[in-house]
Protein backbone atom coordinates (compact mmCIF):
# COMPACT_ATOMS: atom_id res chain seq x y z
CA UNK A 1 0.00 0.00 0.00
CA UNK A 2 2.84 2.40 0.77
CA UNK A 3 4.53 3.78 -2.30
CA UNK A 4 8.37 3.70 -2.05
CA UNK A 5 10.12 6.73 -3.47
CA UNK A 6 13.60 6.64 -4.98
CA UNK A 7 14.75 8.66 -2.00
CA UNK A 8 13.93 5.68 0.23
CA UNK A 9 10.99 7.39 1.94
CA UNK A 10 7.36 6.24 1.86
CA UNK A 11 4.30 8.15 0.69
CA UNK A 12 2.41 8.24 3.99
CA UNK A 13 0.00 10.92 2.73
CA UNK A 14 -1.08 8.68 -0.14
CA UNK A 15 -1.54 5.78 2.27
CA UNK A 16 -3.72 7.90 4.55
CA UNK A 17 -5.92 9.07 1.68
CA UNK A 18 -6.37 5.49 0.48
CA UNK A 19 -7.53 4.38 3.92
CA UNK A 20 -9.88 7.36 4.18
CA UNK A 21 -11.50 6.60 0.82
CA UNK A 22 -11.92 2.95 1.80
CA UNK A 23 -13.59 3.93 5.07
CA UNK A 24 -15.96 6.33 3.34
CA UNK A 25 -16.94 3.79 0.69
CA UNK A 26 -17.87 1.29 3.39
CA UNK A 27 -19.73 3.65 5.71
CA UNK A 28 -21.66 5.50 2.99
CA UNK A 29 -22.58 2.56 0.76
CA UNK A 30 -25.88 3.24 -0.98
CA UNK A 31 -26.36 6.34 1.18
CA UNK A 32 -27.53 4.17 4.07
CA UNK A 33 -26.24 4.24 7.63
CA UNK A 34 -24.86 1.21 9.41
CA UNK A 35 -27.27 0.57 12.24
CA UNK A 36 -26.74 -2.87 13.64
CA UNK A 37 -29.63 -5.13 12.70
CA UNK A 38 -32.99 -3.41 12.32
CA UNK A 39 -36.03 -5.57 11.58
CA UNK A 40 -39.48 -4.08 10.99
CA UNK A 41 -42.58 -6.26 11.29
CA UNK A 42 -45.11 -4.50 9.11
CA UNK A 43 -48.28 -4.88 7.06
CA UNK A 44 -48.28 -3.15 3.69
CA UNK A 45 -51.47 -1.14 4.30
CA UNK A 46 -51.06 -0.52 8.04
CA UNK A 47 -51.10 3.21 8.82
CA UNK A 48 -48.92 2.78 11.90
CA UNK A 49 -46.36 0.68 10.03
CA UNK A 50 -46.35 3.23 7.23
CA UNK A 51 -45.30 6.00 9.66
CA UNK A 52 -42.28 3.97 10.74
CA UNK A 53 -41.33 3.00 7.17
CA UNK A 54 -41.28 6.68 6.23
CA UNK A 55 -39.10 7.56 9.21
CA UNK A 56 -36.62 4.80 8.38
CA UNK A 57 -36.44 6.01 4.78
CA UNK A 58 -36.12 9.65 5.84
CA UNK A 59 -33.26 8.75 8.18
CA UNK A 60 -31.54 6.55 5.60
CA UNK A 61 -31.55 3.52 7.90
CA UNK A 62 -31.24 0.04 6.43
CA UNK A 63 -33.66 -2.55 7.77
CA UNK A 64 -35.10 -5.97 7.06
CA UNK A 65 -38.81 -6.07 6.24
CA UNK A 66 -40.97 -8.86 7.63
CA UNK A 67 -44.59 -8.87 6.51
CA UNK A 68 -47.33 -9.72 9.00
CA UNK A 69 -50.63 -10.32 7.20
CA UNK A 70 -53.45 -8.95 9.33
CA UNK A 71 -56.24 -10.89 7.59
CA UNK A 72 -54.97 -14.22 6.21
CA UNK A 73 -55.64 -17.25 8.41
CA UNK A 74 -57.34 -15.12 11.01
CA UNK A 75 -54.43 -12.69 11.15
CA UNK A 76 -50.75 -13.53 11.56
CA UNK A 77 -50.51 -10.93 14.34
CA UNK A 78 -52.33 -13.43 16.56
CA UNK A 79 -49.76 -16.20 16.15
CA UNK A 80 -48.07 -17.28 19.36
CA UNK A 81 -44.53 -16.31 18.34
CA UNK A 82 -45.64 -12.83 17.28
CA UNK A 83 -47.76 -12.23 20.38
CA UNK A 84 -44.80 -13.22 22.55
CA UNK A 85 -42.89 -10.41 20.87
CA UNK A 86 -45.80 -7.91 20.79
CA UNK A 87 -48.65 -8.68 23.23
CA UNK A 88 -50.94 -6.05 21.62
CA UNK A 89 -51.47 -8.28 18.53
CA UNK A 90 -50.68 -5.25 16.37
CA UNK A 91 -48.10 -3.91 13.95
CA UNK A 92 -45.58 -2.41 13.72
CA UNK A 93 -42.90 -4.02 15.83
CA UNK A 94 -39.27 -2.94 15.53
CA UNK A 95 -36.36 -5.11 16.62
CA UNK A 96 -32.94 -3.47 16.93
CA UNK A 97 -30.11 -5.85 17.81
CA UNK A 98 -32.53 -7.90 19.92
CA UNK A 99 -34.28 -4.92 21.54
CA UNK A 100 -38.02 -5.12 20.82
CA UNK A 101 -40.41 -2.18 20.77
CA UNK A 102 -43.97 -1.73 19.52
CA UNK A 103 -46.32 1.22 18.95
CA UNK A 104 -45.42 3.56 16.13
CA UNK A 105 -45.02 6.72 18.21
CA UNK A 106 -42.68 4.97 20.63
CA UNK A 107 -40.68 3.56 17.72
CA UNK A 108 -40.36 7.00 16.11
CA UNK A 109 -39.12 8.49 19.38
CA UNK A 110 -36.65 5.61 19.76
CA UNK A 111 -35.27 6.14 16.26
CA UNK A 112 -34.69 9.83 16.96
CA UNK A 113 -32.84 8.98 20.16
CA UNK A 114 -30.92 5.93 18.94
CA UNK A 115 -29.77 7.62 15.72
CA UNK A 116 -29.20 11.26 16.71
CA UNK A 117 -27.19 12.09 13.59
CA UNK A 118 -30.16 11.40 11.29
CA UNK A 119 -33.00 13.82 10.45
CA UNK A 120 -35.27 14.21 13.47
CA UNK A 121 -39.04 13.72 13.29
CA UNK A 122 -39.60 15.21 16.76
CA UNK A 123 -38.25 18.78 16.60
CA UNK A 124 -35.84 20.00 19.27
CA UNK A 125 -37.51 23.38 19.69
CA UNK A 126 -40.12 22.86 22.44
CA UNK A 127 -42.88 24.90 20.82
CA UNK A 128 -42.44 23.36 17.38
CA UNK A 129 -42.22 19.91 18.98
CA UNK A 130 -45.48 20.47 20.89
CA UNK A 131 -47.28 21.60 17.74
CA UNK A 132 -46.00 18.60 15.77
CA UNK A 133 -47.07 16.17 18.49
CA UNK A 134 -50.46 17.88 18.77
CA UNK A 135 -51.15 17.39 15.06
CA UNK A 136 -49.81 13.85 15.12
CA UNK A 137 -52.03 12.91 18.04
CA UNK A 138 -55.15 14.31 16.40
CA UNK A 139 -54.53 11.50 13.91
CA UNK A 140 -52.85 8.78 15.97
CA UNK A 141 -55.14 9.11 18.99
CA UNK A 142 -58.27 10.77 17.60
CA UNK A 143 -58.86 9.46 14.07
CA UNK A 144 -56.94 6.28 13.30
CA UNK A 145 -57.97 4.14 16.32
CA UNK A 146 -61.68 4.68 15.60
CA UNK A 147 -61.28 3.23 12.09
CA UNK A 148 -58.67 0.62 12.97
CA UNK A 149 -59.10 -2.86 11.49
CA UNK A 150 -60.49 -4.54 14.62
CA UNK A 151 -63.01 -1.72 15.16
CA UNK A 152 -64.15 -1.89 11.54
CA UNK A 153 -64.51 -5.67 11.69
CA UNK A 154 -66.64 -5.32 14.82
CA UNK A 155 -68.85 -2.66 13.21
CA UNK A 156 -69.22 -4.85 10.13
CA UNK A 157 -70.19 -7.90 12.20
CA UNK A 158 -72.88 -5.92 14.04
CA UNK A 159 -74.19 -3.53 11.39
CA UNK A 160 -72.99 -4.73 7.99
CA UNK A 161 -70.45 -3.72 5.38
CA UNK A 162 -72.12 -0.46 4.30
CA UNK A 163 -72.26 0.82 7.86
CA UNK A 164 -68.57 -0.04 8.23
CA UNK A 165 -67.74 2.25 5.30
CA UNK A 166 -69.97 5.03 6.60
CA UNK A 167 -68.39 4.69 10.06
CA UNK A 168 -64.88 5.13 8.67
CA UNK A 169 -65.89 8.04 6.45
CA UNK A 170 -67.68 9.87 9.26
CA UNK A 171 -64.84 9.75 11.80
CA UNK A 172 -62.07 10.54 9.33
CA UNK A 173 -63.98 13.58 8.02
CA UNK A 174 -64.72 14.75 11.57
CA UNK A 175 -61.07 14.47 12.56
CA UNK A 176 -59.88 16.22 9.40
CA UNK A 177 -62.15 19.19 10.17
CA UNK A 178 -60.22 19.76 13.40
CA UNK A 179 -56.84 19.02 11.83
CA UNK A 180 -57.41 21.42 8.94
CA UNK A 181 -57.95 24.28 11.40
CA UNK A 182 -54.71 23.47 13.23
CA UNK A 183 -52.73 23.21 10.02
CA UNK A 184 -53.94 26.62 8.86
CA UNK A 185 -52.19 27.99 11.98
CA UNK A 186 -49.10 25.76 12.08
CA UNK A 187 -48.20 24.79 8.55
CA UNK A 188 -45.60 26.11 6.17
CA UNK A 189 -44.47 23.80 3.43
CA UNK A 190 -45.31 20.85 5.70
CA UNK A 191 -47.59 20.32 8.70
CA UNK A 192 -45.50 22.40 11.09
CA UNK A 193 -43.30 24.92 9.38
CA UNK A 194 -40.92 23.92 6.62
CA UNK A 195 -39.34 20.77 8.08
CA UNK A 196 -40.81 17.27 8.01
CA UNK A 197 -42.04 16.16 11.44
CA UNK A 198 -43.92 13.33 13.04
CA UNK A 199 -47.15 15.10 12.03
CA UNK A 200 -46.35 14.58 8.34
CA UNK A 201 -45.54 10.92 8.95
CA UNK A 202 -49.01 10.48 10.44
CA UNK A 203 -50.82 12.58 7.84
CA UNK A 204 -49.93 10.70 4.67
CA UNK A 205 -51.38 7.30 5.71
CA UNK A 206 -54.53 8.98 7.00
CA UNK A 207 -55.12 10.72 3.67
CA UNK A 208 -54.77 7.32 1.99
CA UNK A 209 -57.43 5.91 4.31
CA UNK A 210 -59.66 8.92 3.71
CA UNK A 211 -59.66 8.13 0.01
CA UNK A 212 -60.31 4.43 0.69
CA UNK A 213 -63.45 5.48 2.57
CA UNK A 214 -64.38 8.03 -0.10
CA UNK A 215 -64.09 11.09 2.14
CA UNK A 216 -64.74 14.33 0.25
CA UNK A 217 -61.35 16.08 0.47
CA UNK A 218 -62.42 19.42 -1.02
CA UNK A 219 -63.08 21.01 2.42
CA UNK A 220 -59.45 20.37 3.41
CA UNK A 221 -57.25 22.48 1.08
CA UNK A 222 -54.40 22.83 3.57
CA UNK A 223 -54.16 19.07 4.01
CA UNK A 224 -54.11 18.63 0.22
CA UNK A 225 -51.45 21.33 -0.17
CA UNK A 226 -49.18 19.56 2.33
CA UNK A 227 -49.81 16.19 0.68
CA UNK A 228 -48.62 17.59 -2.66
CA UNK A 229 -45.34 18.71 -1.07
CA UNK A 230 -44.78 15.39 0.74
CA UNK A 231 -45.37 13.48 -2.50
CA UNK A 232 -42.20 15.13 -3.87
CA UNK A 233 -40.01 13.49 -1.20
CA UNK A 234 -38.43 10.12 -1.99
CA UNK A 235 -38.85 8.86 1.59
CA UNK A 236 -42.60 9.29 1.30
CA UNK A 237 -42.71 7.66 -2.13
CA UNK A 238 -40.75 4.53 -1.19
CA UNK A 239 -42.79 3.96 1.99
CA UNK A 240 -46.15 3.82 0.16
CA UNK A 241 -48.18 0.61 0.55
CA UNK A 242 -47.87 -0.44 -3.09
CA UNK A 243 -44.05 -0.32 -2.82
CA UNK A 244 -43.90 -2.91 -0.01
CA UNK A 245 -42.81 -6.52 -0.57
CA UNK A 246 -46.03 -7.93 0.93
CA UNK A 247 -48.33 -5.74 -1.18
CA UNK A 248 -50.59 -7.76 -3.48
CA UNK A 249 -49.85 -7.52 -7.20
CA UNK A 250 -53.05 -5.56 -7.81
CA UNK A 251 -51.86 -2.84 -5.45
CA UNK A 252 -48.33 -2.63 -6.83
CA UNK A 253 -49.45 -2.84 -10.44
Amino acid sequence: LLRHHRSGSYDYNGYYLLLLRHHRSESMAEGKQKTGQLVLYSYWRSSCSWRVRTALALKGLEYKYKGVHLINNGGEQHKEDYVEMNPTHQVPTLVHDGFVIGESMAILDYLDTAFPDTPRVFPKDPKTRAQAIQCAQVISSGIQPIQNLKILLHVKSKLGDQEKVEWGRRWIASGFESLEKLLVKFSGKYCVGNEVTVADLCLTPQIYNARRFKVDMKPFPTILKIEAELDKLSAFVESRPDKQPDAPEAASG
